[in-house]
């Protein structure tokens, strides 16, 4: 949709969509207020983007967030800055995003058809239109926005890299990237459904931390998610996730020393009763079980026979819950893809295919992708300004 927005400022653009309605997976992102972008600096940006930063550098200093935050604020759309610098519309509804979007297309006279693009047309090494399962589009240039492979009920179902690879272009193996992580323990079963909103957590590579975070920590029947486990999954290298850990601090406002002192006076308390009841003051209920496995301390042994030894493993348990990465949920439920359309193959300047003339590429279908905190739809809007504009100087 930005790209026909900035492709329509001089010339005629059709929009193919396959959709029913515009906008699909931008109306659920940031579970449905929509994280737009980030209000920063475009250095700032680029210290958010794991994979090939250095290409998006054009795009992000010809549209960076203050223009973007501008373009919205302009189309009618109130904007606030939450924690993080996150910006979202005031009125938290995604929607008013795309219903923005939809409004500029219809003045700026962008034609939607709906449609499904097969293929594209490509003669002498110029791109000159579309296939698509109705009819054929000529066109002077056409730009390749289909999204990655993530939520493909979406309409992003990984179609656009056939597109690409037919035309000539090598596309790097798309995988999750901001995923919930499945875990080497079982036991994580029998807490799934539990989200912890207060957790510190550490992403470790081996032994060496490489990403640290605080906020909410889900279970889940097979492993870990929430905000800090799909922030935490955009570090791991690729192939490196089995080398992976997460470690977990349930009780961060208690330094270990402390946290000890505490769990010793409730042991006083609670002296002639059984573990599970310390475990409950400690702990929500959906872990006790869990914690029984994990310290090697039966729910029924009474406190007074728990040694030294058992209540600090206890305590250790509970300060550093170390779980095993054996890897990513299915490419299908990350919230972006890692990988897409080698960046070598486009130039950063224009977007435009290096390989075949008049062809562009706008958005996730690049190989590029960011952490969490809008940045992700910042080369959204960057690269589709870029693209479009430059896509209508050709013609």
């Amino acid at each position: 949709m930005t790209a026909a927005i900035f492709a329509a400022e001089h010339s005629r653009v059709t929009l193919i969509e396959k959709n029913d309605r515009l906008g699909h997976k931008l109306a659920i992102t940031g579970k449905g207020r929509c994280n737009l972008t980030n209000n920063c600096d475009v250095d700032e940006v680029m210290k958010n983007i794991p994979r090939n930063p250095r290409f998006l550098y054009s795009a992000m200093n010809n549209f960076p967030p203050s223009d973007v935050m501008s373009f919205f604020e302009g189309l009618g759309v109130e904007l606030k800055t939450e924690r993080g610098r996150r910006v979202f519309p005031v009125s938290d509804k995604a929607g008013d995003i795309v219903s923005a979007l939809e409004r500029e297309l219809k003045r700026r006279n962008v034609e939607i058809v709906r449609d499904n693009a097969r293929s594209l047309i490509i003669e002498n090494g110029k791109c000159t239109g579309v296939n698509t399962t109705k009819k054929q589009f000529k066109a002077e240039a056409v730009i390749l926005a289909t999204g990655g492979r993530s939520y493909p009920k979406t309409g992003s179902d990984g179609f656009g890299y056939e597109i690409a690879r037919r035309a000539g272009h090598t596309v790097i193996p798309p995988k999750p990237s901001l995923s919930a992580l499945v875990t080497e323990e079982q036991w994580v079963g029998k807490a799934a459904g539990l989200t912890l909103k207060n957790c510190a957590i550490k992403l470790l590579n081996g032994e060496k931390t490489v990403y640290e975070d605080f906020g909410e920590l889900c279970f889940t029947e097979d492993g870990i998610g929430g905000a800090t486990v799909l922030s935490a999954s955009a570090h791991i290298p690729d192939g490196e996730e089995k080398n992976c850990s997460v470690m977990i601090d349930l009780k961060p406002a208690l330094p270990e020393k402390q946290l000890d002192q505490r769990v010793l006076r409730d042991f006083a308390e609670l002296r002639g009763k059984v573990f599970s009841d310390c475990l409950r003051k400690l702990l929500p209920k959906e872990l006790i079980e869990p914690f029984t496995e994990i310290t090697g301390i039966e729910q029924s042994e009474k406190i007074s026979e728990i040694t030294k030894e058992e209540r600090k493993n206890l305590v250790k348990s509970l300060k550093a819950l170390r779980l095993k990465i054996s890897g990513f949920r299915p490419i299908d439920e990350a919230v972006i893809t890692r990988g897409g359309v080698y960046t070598k193959e486009i130039d950063p300047k224009t977007m435009e295919s290096r390989l075949v003339e008049g062809l562009f590429f706008a958005g996730e279908i690049i190989d590029v992708d960011a952490y969490t905190g809008g940045f992700n739809l910042q080369i959204a809007f960057s690269t589709g300004r870029l693209a479009g504009e430059n896509s209508e100087k050709i013609i």
